[in-house]
């Protein structure tokens, strides 16, 4: 299994979100041969995201305790087991979107797939349309059901800082 974290989405908003590629089957007990998954099924899509719902959050929960979570700012009070702890509870009875699709290709074609994932920045010069002291704009692209895959364009304030000055 490979997995990469993206905190953002397209418009780059807050959308936390995992592309995770797992094998279709796995090495025999001896290490001998593949054995490849049954036709047509890997695992229950509805049964998948509630064990992956179940098994990160605990896991959030064991780093938290273990004191390998630090905060910052405004989440600073997270710190607090408790506080954490709520924090978390609205997660617990949330629907998780588990998406599964079947292979795609060879090994190269989904190392391909990957590698767009791992080796690109947030913005890139082709999303770009603009850019200068105020604003930055750039093209999006609207995955929502109502306007799915529509084109938009953003503009977005730079942040004033008196860093370097």
């Amino acid at each position: 299994m490979t997995s990469v974290l993206h905190t953002w989405g397209s418009a780059l908003t807050h959308h936390p979100h995992v592309h995770i590629i797992v094998t279709g089957g796995g090495l025999s007990p001896d290490g001998t041969r593949w054995i490849s998954r049954r036709p047509g099924f890997f695992l229950p899509v509805r049964v998948l995201s509630r064990l992956f719902r179940r098994l990160f959050l605990q896991g959030l929960m064991v780093l938290h305790r273990a004191l390998y979570l630090v905060f910052f700012g405004d989440l600073a009070g997270l710190a607090e087991g408790d506080v954490f702890t709520a924090w978390l509870a609205p997660l617990r009875r949330a629907e998780w979107v588990v998406y599964a699709k079947p292979p795609f290709g060879d090994p190269k074609a989904v190392l391909a797939y990957l590698s767009r994932y791992t080796h690109r920045v947030a913005l890139s010069n082709r999303r770009l349309i603009s850019a200068d002291a105020r604003t930055v704009t750039f093209r999006w692209t609207d995955y929502t059901p109502k306007h799915r895959n529509g084109q938009k364009v953003m503009r977005l304030a730079v942040a004033s800082s008196s860093a370097g000055s």
